[in-house]
């Protein structure tokens, strides 16, 4: 087993793309890294995630000015990860927006969860050094929020727990189009080290029941199409489920952290050993799983001497 995460040995740079997945709504995507949503309203832009650095947030409006030159007015933030929010500061947006739940975990973790991830991910924070530091919203909402850009109307809703206990997703009622942050991925692996298994089924079903024709995932292409909306809401359900399942065994038996790794290896490896990203998430979504599956409601804060613990533990 390699001695370090799997993300800290890739630094190439991914091909990026700008899928218009609905009139005026646009995912930019890049082979698994993170993605970003573009709405488009009468007299200004609202940005769904911010990529981790100003670096990167430049090349999302990059694209935004491609097909509008209208001002970023409003940016939307579905959770506190430093990968999503750390780039805030390039798009000068008046409105940064985050459930309330989501704002809470910026002040339990959020900075926890910077140095965490800064030394998982050092390709994605290449010029780290112009983030002014942690992105705060300026408005939050509990269960839902309508913004309305010009005669665009925008829903921002926390369907459930997931990815997080504080995801939002972001619903066109004129498109039918959701952007829905980590809750959906395609073909790329979910990360659960922050998640909640038992919930996240039941959020797929609040998701799948406003019946989109189009889905700007977390990561992985853009879902257009209610064939391929399903197909990978499906797939996610499953990455889920059959990470948790075998890791819940083993620990209602009393078994060990490495003993959870190897079963549920034996399980996802030959159905999901090509996704995106997947070899970095499968330490953190076992020992998260672990916990869960232990009676641990809420996730432990990640940090980088818990990272290393955690590694040290999976290699036996």
């Amino acid at each position: 087993m390699a001695k370090e995460f799997a993300s800290a040995g890739d630094l190439s740079e991914k091909k990026t793309s700008f899928t218009e997945v609905g009139p005026g709504l646009y995912a930019f995507t890049a082979e698994g890294d993170p993605n970003t949503g573009v709405i488009i309203g009468d007299e200004g832009v609202m940005v769904v995630e911010a990529q981790a650095t100003p670096r990167l947030a430049r090349k999302v409006i990059e694209h935004i000015r491609s097909v509008t030159d209208k001002p970023i007015t409003h940016l939307v933030l579905t959770h506190y990860h430093a990968v999503r929010v750390l780039g805030a500061s390039a798009y000068g947006a008046r409105e940064i927006i985050m459930s309330d739940a989501a704002r809470a975990m910026v002040v339990e973790r959020g900075q926890e969860d910077w140095d965490s991830e800064f030394g998982r991910f050092p390709r994605l924070f290449q010029g780290h050094e112009e983030i002014p530091g942690l992105t705060w919203p300026t408005t939050t909402f509990s269960d839902a929020m309508t913004v309305y850009l010009g005669n665009r109307r925008v829903d921002i809703m926390h369907l459930g727990r997931a990815h997080t206990a504080g995801d939002a997703v972001v619903w066109l009622p004129d498109a039918e189009v959701m952007f829905t942050g980590d809750i959906v991925e395609y073909h790329s692996a979910c990360y659960c080290g922050d998640g909640h298994f038992a919930d996240w089924g039941q959020t797929l079903e609040n998701i799948a029941a406003f019946d989109p024709v189009a889905i700007a995932p977390g990561r992985g292409d853009a879902l257009v199409g209610r064939e391929m909306v399903a197909k990978a809401i499906a797939a996610t359900a499953d990455f889920v489920e059959s990470t948790y399942r075998p890791v819940a065994k083993v620990a209602a038996r009393g078994g060990s952290l490495k003993e959870a790794w190897d079963a549920c290896r034996a399980v996802c490896d030959p159905k999901f050993k090509d996704f995106a990203i997947y070899e970095h998430c499968l330490p953190f979504n076992v020992a998260r799983a672990y916990d869960e599956a232990r009676g641990l409601d809420t996730p432990r804060i990640w940090t980088a001497e818990r990272d290393r613990q955690m590694w040290e533990a999976l290699q036996g």
